[in-house]
């Protein structure tokens, strides 16, 4: 073989022999994906369910055989939830109906908007009284609330002063006065918002905070805030899910060792494209080292097309397939790791949704699209316990049920229809006794 043709050869070969390792690093990648999606359904049962075996009593103690029970769950330990800031913002009451039944029907967990530029535009006078209201419909209809965000740099208030000592005044201020107001009624804080990123706004509050360094910022009102609520499910919010960020939320310790916060917050607005199944997982991997549950604060998938910058066109029906499918497989591998205990969507409806883009599972009209239905048959049927049992001579049956708060309607074999209701959890023992 001539010298030109065996190069040639060795050059075709080592070419081959690339692709080969493209191809393969890809299918070791599909199959990644597959297997992980796969195994969803089997990390659900084994972190979501638990199985338990109920005896019924009579006050007396003796079991109660031969009963019927019907087994309905009535509320999600794990919190799905929404933003709720277009909550009494419709002008048209059919479409503020609308949102309010469907928000209740499905979701039983809310964020409100504390942004402090618009929630107090003159000093001295937040407003509380909106937030009354809606916390106050959220209870009525069973539904936890998060504050979000207490701290974040994106804009001052228009009165805020040039100072830096009045600006820690101010601000430690602010946490303590709305933190303490809604203790027992607001017990979720978005504490600080995207420590990562301080300044990049160019606001006094963004100066101030550049000054302090992220981690000084960040455990500063996180220490206002446990004092004002000792018990209050504190969070770092963040769209970085780089060391960046994990960096920061390490160092949030007390002198004791510590942790200042309860939770980690990440946000996955995805305007730009889905998140892989690989990249949800190792996300959660990721920050789930830390020892602390995982909150997905901020959601977004989107059911139309970008047009130039954050100019969005309208929801299409191809784009409400795609968000759909997007949705389910999304919302499936986040339920099916056993450190993340809770989903906020990002926004309910197209109506007033961020940078007017399509993000709602609602239409501006509030009609639903396929994301919303395809959630109400996870949320409310697949990942919801719903049964008709019968106990056993010993007075006993055996379930696996989702965690959660369950009613029994039990009739007995003398006639009597009785409620009772049960809370499922991964701490309690197996066994339970209902007394009725």
């Amino acid at each position: 073989m001539q010298r030109r043709e065996f190069m040639k050869a060795i050059g075709m070969g080592i070419v081959a022999f690339k692709a080969r390792g493209v191809i393969d690093v890809a299918n070791t990648a599909a199959e990644r994906e597959d297997e992980l999606f796969a195994g969803a359904q089997e990390r659900i049962r084994t972190h979501r369910m638990k199985e338990v075996t109920i005896t019924l009593k009579d006050e007396g103690g003796k079991c109660i055989a031969n009963a019927d029970v019907q087994w309905e769950q009535v509320h999600h330990e794990f919190l799905f939830g929404c933003n709720i800031f277009r909550w009494g913002r419709l002008q048209n009451g059919q479409l503020e109906e609308a949102y309010r039944e469907r928000f209740a029907t499905l979701l039983n967990y809310a964020t409100l908007p504390f942004y402090w530029a618009s929630y107090e535009r003159e000093r001295g006078k937040p407003l509380y009284e909106y937030t009354d209201r809606v916390v106050e419909w959220c209870r009525e209809h069973g539904i936890t609330c998060k504050g979000h965000p207490l701290v974040w740099d994106y804009a001052d208030p228009p009165w805020l002063p040039d100072e830096f000592d009045e600006i820690a005044k101010l601000s430690h201020q602010l946490v303590r006065d709305i933190v303490s107001r809604y203790k027992g009624r607001i017990d979720i804080w978005d504490v600080v918002n995207e420590p990562t990123h301080l300044g990049r706004f160019g606001t006094k509050l963004g100066k101030w905070a550049m000054v302090l360094g992220a981690v000084k910022y960040t455990a500063q009102h996180l220490k206002i805030a446990r004092q004002a609520n000792p018990n209050a499910t504190l969070l770092v919010n963040d769209y970085r899910t780089d060391p960046a960020y994990y960096a920061i939320l390490s160092q949030l310790k007390d002198e004791g060792g510590n942790w200042l916060l309860n939770v980690v917050g990440i946000q996955s607005h995805m305007h730009g494209g889905v998140w892989s199944n690989a990249r949800i997982w190792d996300v959660c991997e990721r920050f789930a080292r830390l020892g602390l549950p995982l909150h997905f604060t901020e959601t977004t998938i989107l059911s139309g097309k970008r047009l130039q910058g954050r100019r969005w066109g309208p929801t299409t029906p191809d784009g409400e397939r795609r968000q759909a499918e997007e949705v389910v497989r999304f919302y499936t591998m986040l339920f099916s790791h056993p450190a993340v205990q809770a989903i906020t969507w990002w926004d309910f409806s197209d109506n007033g949704a961020w940078q007017g883009a399509p993000a709602g599972w609602l239409r501006k009209d509030m009609s639903p699209k396929p994301a919303y239905e395809r959630l109400m048959e996870l949320i409310k049927g697949e990942w919801w316990t719903r049964a008709k049992l019968h106990s056993d001579s010993n007075g006993q049956f055996t379930i696996r049920a989702v965690y959660g708060r369950h009613q029994l309607l039990i009739r007995t074999p003398d006639g009597r229809k009785v409620i009772r209701e049960v809370t499922i959890t991964r701490d309690q023992p197996d066994a339970l006794d209902v007394v009725l």
